[in-house]
């Protein structure tokens, strides 16, 4: 990522760790990376053999750059959709349109520190949205970044299977409740 780019991708020890975790589990898949960013986590995917990627990244430079690295890493078009908008949109968008992911990836940006109070944060607002569920293919797997600082509620329709947790970052491997 360049100078002057306004994102926190996720750190390269926490990325090594989600995907020692995922193993042979990536292969094959369909993934949907939210908050994309760079592009790093589907670029990690697509490298390690998932089929495709649909990256949601709202700030169009942002999905220019990540454009830019999956050519400079020769993936072919098929392989790549990027979304250029709200991911809490997209979501909405792919579960109108039937679409389902093997995984879910999202490393959204930390929100304040919530003592006594409910997270307001974009990985809250990831567990609230009921929509996104249903873009989970059945044993799939939603993998949800936040800041150790930030305390989440887990609605009862998911079910953590997993943490990983390096510096201030919580990655939380997720599932639907009951598969």
């Amino acid at each position: 990522m360049p100078k002057g780019f306004d994102v926190r991708p996720t750190p390269d020890l926490v990325r090594q760790a989600i995907f020692n975790s995922l193993g042979a589990r990536v292969v094959g898949t369909r993934v949907l990376e939210l908050f994309a960013g760079t592009g790093a986590l589907s670029l990690e995917c697509l490298s390690r053999g998932a089929r495709r990627a649909v990256c949601v990244e709202k700030s169009k430079r942002h999905a220019d750059f990540l454009r830019q690295n999956f050519v400079n890493a020769r993936f072919g078009a098929p392989q790549l959709e990027v979304r250029v908008q709200d991911a809490f949109t997209a979501v909405g968008q792919l579960a109108a349109e039937g679409q389902q992911f093997d995984l879910i990836l999202a490393d959204p940006p930390y929100g304040e520190k919530n003592v006594g109070c409910r997270s307001a944060s974009f990985a809250q607002q990831l567990l609230d949205e009921t929509h996104l569920p249903s873009l989970l293919a059945r044993d799939g797997l939603f993998v949800l970044g936040h800041s150790k600082r930030d305390t989440l509620e887990l609605p009862e329709v998911w079910r953590e299977t997993k943490t990983l947790k390096h510096g201030d970052t919580v990655m939380r491997f997720l599932q639907i409740a009951g598969q």
